[in-house]
Parts: structure tokens; C-alpha cells; sequence
């Protein structure tokens, strides 16, 4: 059963995240067992004056939710309640959600710097909390990579490559934007375990700056309606080229000389846990 609210307090910006004032806590509901907050009135905790612009953070944060295999329906579900007598679309979001939400949210903002404080604050149960929003950030870009390295693996299949030529077009990519094989990466990064990707390793902006290249290529064997191994591969060596050579002129860091970052393994592991401790907070 929808919810029905009169005008609401919390637009007059009168919460916070503390206890000396109405905080978090305080805006707690609870439908048939299910606490939970309202998506428009925890946007306004959060700074943002509309939902559209809003719905951004909560969908990436829907992603997130998506990409680590958690129900989705447990923690965001959808409502409708009455705003100066419209019916106006909602969501009732979990705890876990609306730390979801916080760290997917505009990182400019002091009341989502306050959030992400006030849920690591509220989490010393928890034996694993993922507070570090570039984790969390990994998580989509790591699984959007993991979806594009497909994508361009059909397009490098509709151009020619089959076999072995995959680990070598692969390689090529690598070389162009590295300015060395795929092996000689893994050794100069001192990545030990030879059995799992170098792309779980690596932090959101070295990801990012891939996922740039995969997607890049991909439209370019596609647009130049490019056939045969030899020319794929030169298309994946240009594309990391330029891909390189942007990264050097904006940020001035060779790729290579990036650090790695945690597992994307244990970050998963991370983010469960903190679902099953920031829920188990609401019994």
C-alpha cells in the first residue's frame, strides 16, 4: 500500500546527521516489518533540490546493488506519495540503500561528505566496512569492463580474430596504452597471483581510463568495418596510444606507475558485509 504524506518538515532543512537535532534516525518508517526512509526526503538531507537530479545516485546506487548480487527489491522499493495533493513517485530505501546512495552521490556536497561519516560512525558492529567511496566506484566500473571486454571481443570475432589471435589483439590494446606486453605490466605492477586479472587490482581512475579504451576500440573496428588479426591489433595498439597519451597531458601519470588497489574481491566481500551489519541495525 502506497504511503501518504502531508508537506513535509525535512524541506525546510531542519535534519541533520547528529543527535542534537531531528537526524537520520528520526525519519525512520516502518511498512509490514520493513524500516526504511523516503528517497525525497533523504535527498534533502543530502543537499539536492530535485529528484530527477537525485534518481542519478539512486540508480547507480541500484547498479551497485545489481553488481553484488544483493536483492534489490529488499533494499530499494518503489511507491508513490502525495506531494501538495499529486501523486509523485518514491522510494522506500534500506539502510544499506541509503548508504548505497550516499556514496554514490555527489562527493561536492557537505551534507553526502556528512552522511558517509554518520553511516561509518553507526557501523563499529560491522567487522567490514567499505568507506572509501572509490571502492564502491570500482565495483560498477569493474563490472562495466568486464561487460565491454565481451562486447569488443565479438567485434574483434566479426573482424577476424579467432584462436589465440584474441590473447594477442588483447596484448596489443595493452601495449599501445602501457608501452609494454601484458606480462611485462603484471611484473612491473608487482601483481603475484598469476591466476586472476590485473583489472581486479587496479584503482577506479586506472579503470575508468580502460574502460575508455575498450569502448573505443570497439567502436572503431565497428565504424571502419575493420577485417584480418594484423589490422585489429593495430587499432587496439592506436586506441591505447591515444587513450595514453590523453592520461599524460591531463594528469601527467604514466599509467604504468599507477598503484594498485585492493582486491575488487574483497571489496565485494566488504560491501556484503556491510549490508548484512547496517541492516541487521534494523532487526
Amino acid at each position: 500500500m502506497d504511503e501518504q504524506t502531508s508537506p513535509s518538515p525535512f524541506t525546510q532543512n531542519v535534519f541533520h546527521f547528529d543527535q542534537d537535532n531531528l537526524n537520520f534516525n528520526d525519519l525512520a518508517k516502518d511498512v509490514n516489518g520493513f524500516t526504511h526512509w523516503s528517497a525525497r526526503e533523504y535527498m534533502t538531507m543530502l543537499g539536492y533540490e530535485t529528484y530527477e537530479t537525485f534518481r542519478k545516485a539512486i540508480n547507480k546506487a541500484i547498479s551497485t546493488c545489481t553488481t553484488l548480487d544483493i536483492d534489490v527489491s529488499d533494499n530499494f522499493q518503489q511507491t508513490t506519495i502525495d506531494i501538495a495533493g499529486q501523486p509523485e513517485k518514491d522510494f522506500r530505501l534500506s539502510r544499506f540503500a541509503c548508504y548505497l546512495v550516499a556514496m554514490n552521490a555527489d562527493p561536492k556536497k557537505l551534507q553526502v561528505a556528512q552522511a558517509q561519516a554518520f553511516f561509518a560512525a553507526t557501523a563499529e558492529t560491522i567487522r567490514r566496512y567499505v568507506d572509501n567511496v572509490e571502492d564502491v566506484e570500482r565495483v560498477l566500473i569493474r563490472e562495466e569492463v568486464s561487460s565491454h571486454e565481451k562486447a569488443l571481443n565479438s567485434a574483434a570475432k566479426t573482424a577476424g580474430v579467432s584462436g589465440q589471435g584474441f590473447a594477442w589483439f588483447q596484448n596489443a590494446g595493452y601495449r599501445g596504452m602501457y608501452n609494454m606486453n601484458l606480462s611485462q605490466l603484471r611484473k612491473h605492477k608487482g601483481l603475484q597471483q598469476a591466476n586472476r586479472s590485473l583489472l581486479d587490482f587496479m584503482g577506479k581512475d586506472e579503470l575508468a581510463a580502460n574502460l575508455f579504451r575498450l569502448t573505443q576500440t570497439e567502436l572503431k573496428l565497428k565504424n571502419d568495418q575493420v577485417r584480418g588479426q594484423n589490422n585489429a591489433e593495430r587499432v587496439a595498439e592506436d586506441v591505447g596510444k591515444k587513450v595514453r597519451k590523453a592520461m599524460l597531458e591531463i594528469s601527467g601519470t604514466k599509467p604504468e606507475d599507477m598503484e594498485l588497489a585492493e582486491d575488487i574481491k574483497k571489496v565485494r566481500t566488504s560491501l556484503k558485509q556491510t549490508h548484512k551489519g547496517l541492516n541487521q541495525i534494523d532487526g
